[in-house]
């Protein structure tokens, strides 16, 4: 009698397709050689093995299904000994094929082989490859992630400069600058402290928006203004297109391989080795990876049965608790708002005073508050977290909440109170308000690398040093090991790029200050990671997928955006003195306004309609449609796919039913009376066969 292993037919279910009809199935399994014969079982076998019994045949096909003999043979899924022998059995196609045909093959690998070494050798130009390996090796793609999406926002600003550069900069040096410009100087009051205030000879140099007046290049639809305004639309315009496209894609990829699919802890253990790791270290210390992100997952179902147990006396406890502590969470980011305010009046409150550290401090006294307020409180939320009872990953998202809406909504508090400014006197002397707005988003700039890289020389870097030397000291046990903490690491950047992003508009060379300090940064960080840091032993669960750091990096964006649109309104109402390229009375408005009047009827009329309130009603459709249209192609598609994971199931239960009635049929030929046996113990259900089986 055959020996019988049961296996269990059964697919992934999402959360979409709980009502599948078909789930899971189990039937019997049995060794066969008709088994092996089957066409889903021919077309997954090796290509080797096909191409050596066409050879015994005699038969060579020269259609589609021969593309895998001019196919590298390093890109071949095989071992070295089937790779020798398909080169044995290539040498022998060619002797048995014509010459063209010989050389055509020929030609194909080569043309592949090149293309190949070419792509490998544009990917080994990229800057930082080598870093981004190392690092990779040592840490895992957890902290790699990081670092990719530091290099791509040094690449979007480079992009930047270049923009600025066609412009904005290049017009204005080649055309010139207005009759009433002043001269570049270095000279009189100015000092060294301008450099760092943003002051003196800066606030006239090519770095802030007063430097771009109206020169020789003054036609109605090309002149200095809308070449300015245009430089930065391309920019805003750019940025939310990849922005968005990285965040799309970056979804799909989470939506398809996420968490909406339910993985099985084999899966995990399996499934999670990290190839790319060189080192026995990281090795041991991907192995405690995997070990934590087990006891994560037990713990989480640990978690949702404990939660399941609370009885109505325990939600409420809970309940209450949760309460008082977000209550101290809006207490604490009142307070922080409050402070910025403070700071930011005292700032801008004129003191006499000829002390440059004075000076200084009450220069840079919101960017201070600013900074330590985001290094102190998203510590202090990823602490009252831990008391709210949630599951690790709640607590994980709880505090990145939290700590982007601190971060976000105190720069936006700051640049409400920078625009609306003190009172200008009468007897005051006329300032430019647009630089004084580039002047803070510069100070912010600066301040901001600068406590990163006295956060790593003058804190982390001796911390380590004193583990490393005085590792059984009070001190050293007190602080304990320091970890990379990628989600605050992220917002650092995300607050970076959207104060540069919000004062392009008035400091347009703030993307080449950006794009230097992240450069910089690079280096640090790496520094930081590879000299000072241990890895987290607790695994966050999105460090391998950056659709998270878009999606902040959105966020980021938008405020950018609706501040700058603000700033454009406020400041073209307000009755004060203008500079730059709209001094004189010209605004956004009139400047675009002359040129569409420059233009024919028809382009006027067409432009008029496109900004008119008519014109919403068709868009509005138009996006409806369009969204609808995409929503429809989604659902379908969904069905489309529940429907082919239904149908390879049934077809797979199929084949092996058909299977075993082959063999039983093959067994009854032979000898009858042990097939009936046979049949009697297999035990198959009632409509499966014509004949139901007998009973004992």
């Amino acid at each position: 009698m055959e020996e019988r292993n049961d296996v269990s037919l059964m697919r992934l279910l999402s959360e979409e397709s709980a009502c599948s009809t078909v789930s899971s199935d189990t039937y019997e399994y049995y060794q066969t050689e008709i088994f092996d014969q089957l066409p889903s079982i021919q077309a997954t076998r090796p290509e080797q093995n096909r191409s050596e019994e066409q050879l015994e045949h005699g038969n060579l096909s020269r259609g589609p299904r021969d593309k895998a003999s001019t196919v590298p043979l390093r890109n071949l899924a095989v071992c070295i000994q089937a790779k020798r022998d398909a080169r044995e059995r290539r040498k022998m196609q060619i002797s048995n094929i014509g010459f063209w045909e010989s050389w055509r093959r020929s030609q194909t690998s080569s043309r592949k082989r090149v293309w190949a070494q070419m792509g490998g050798a544009i990917a080994s130009l990229l800057p930082w490859q080598h870093t981004l390996h190392a690092i990779e090796g040592r840490f895992g793609v957890g902290v790699k992630a990081y670092f990719v999406f530091l290099r791509y926002l040094i690449f979007l600003n480079v992009l930047y400069c270049a923009l600025i550069l066609g412009f904005i900069l290049g017009p204005t040096i080649f055309y010139g600058r207005g009759s009433n410009s002043e001269l570049l100087r270095f000279g009189g009051n100015d000092s060294v402290l301008d450099f760092i205030l943003g002051s003196g000879y800066l606030d006239r140099s090519p770095v802030f928006y007063s430097f771009y007046t109206r020169g020789s290049l003054d036609l109605f639809c090309l002149n200095t203004p809308l070449l300015y305004l245009a430089g930065i639309f391309a920019i805003l315009f750019l940025s939310v297109m990849m922005v968005v496209r990285r965040t799309i894609v970056g979804y799909k990829h989470t939506w398809m391989l996420g968490r909406r699919h339910r993985m099985n802890v084999s899966y995990k253990i399996f499934c999670g080795w990290d190839f790319t790791i060189q080192y026995h270290a990281a090795a041991k210390l991907k192995g405690s990876f995997i070990r934590n992100d087990i006891k994560l997952f037990l713990e989480e179902q640990n978690f949702s049965m404990r939660e399941a147990k609370r009885t109505l006396k325990q939600w409420a406890h809970l309940y209450l608790l949760r309460v008082t502590l977000n209550l101290l969470v809006l207490s604490l980011l009142g307070g922080a708002f409050y402070l910025i305010h403070f700071a930011t009046v005292k700032s801008q409150s004129t003191v006499a005073t000829n002390d440059p550290l004075v000076k200084l401090l009450l220069q840079y006294l919101p960017p201070i508050t600013i900074t330590f307020i985001n290094l102190f409180l998203p510590h202090v939320f990823r602490k009252i977290s831990s008391f709210e009872d949630y599951s690790f990953t709640m607590q994980v998202n709880a505090t990145l909440v939290r700590s982007i809406f601190l971060k976000l909504a105190s720069l936006g508090i700051y640049l409400y109170f920078v625009i609306i400014g003190p009172p200008v006197g009468p007897n005051s002397p006329p300032k430019c308000r647009e630089n004084q707005f580039g002047r803070e988003m510069y100070k912010l700039c600066i301040f901001n690398f600068l406590i990163t890289f006295c956060n790593t020389f003058f804190l982390n870097y001796p911390r380590k040093l004193l583990r490393k030397k005085y590792p059984s000291s009070f001190l050293a046990r007190l602080l304990g090991k320091q970890h990379f903490l990628i989600p605050f690491n992220v917002l650092d950047l995300v607050y970076a790029q959207t104060v540069s992003w919000v004062g392009v508009y008035y400091c347009p060379l703030l993307p080449l200050i950006g794009t230097i300090t992240l450069i910089v940064t690079l280096y640090i960080k790496k520094f930081m990671v590879l000299h000072c840091c241990e890895a987290e032993q607790r695994m966050f669960r999105a460090s391998s997928s950056s659709v998270l750091f878009y999606f902040m990096l959105l966020l980021g964006l938008l405020m950018a955006t609706v501040t700058l649109g603000f700033d454009l309104y406020n400041f073209t109402s307000k009755d004060s003195f203008s500079c730059g390229p709209f001094g004189e009375g010209r605004t956004v408005f009139n400047v675009t306004e002359e040129c569409v009047l420059s233009l024919p009827s028809p382009a006027q009329s067409t432009l008029r309609y496109l900004a008119s309130e008519a014109f919403a009603i068709p868009l509005i459709l138009a996006e409806i449609i369009i969204l609808t249209s995409y929503v429809s192609r989604g659902r379908a598609n969904q069905k489309a796919i529940e429907r082919l994971k239904d149908m390879l199931v049934m077809s797979s239960s199929d084949k092996r039913f058909l299977v075993k009635e082959h063999t039983t049929m093959v067994r009854r030929q032979r000898n009858p009376h042990q097939a009936r046996s046979a049949r009697i113990e297999e035990n198959v259900p009632l409509n499966r066969h014509k004949d139901p089986p007998p009973r004992n």
